[in-house]
């Protein structure tokens, strides 16, 4: 399965958002994998999982 290359994606966010992100960073969530879930049901792409780089 070929893999799509990843680009960057820089966003500024209230406060009260980065706060939420933190607490779900705590339970093992990147902002990174968070950003790309939404954007993967938003546009309804269901392979949304993603390996990580080693």
């Amino acid at each position: 399965m070929k893999h799509e290359r990843m680009k960057r994606l820089k966003i500024q966010v209230p406060k009260s958002l980065k706060t939420k992100q933190d607490a779900l960073r705590a339970e093992g969530t990147t902002a990174s994998g968070l950003i790309r879930r939404l954007l993967n049901e938003l546009f309804g792409n269901k392979s949304s999982k993603t390996q990580r780089r080693t």
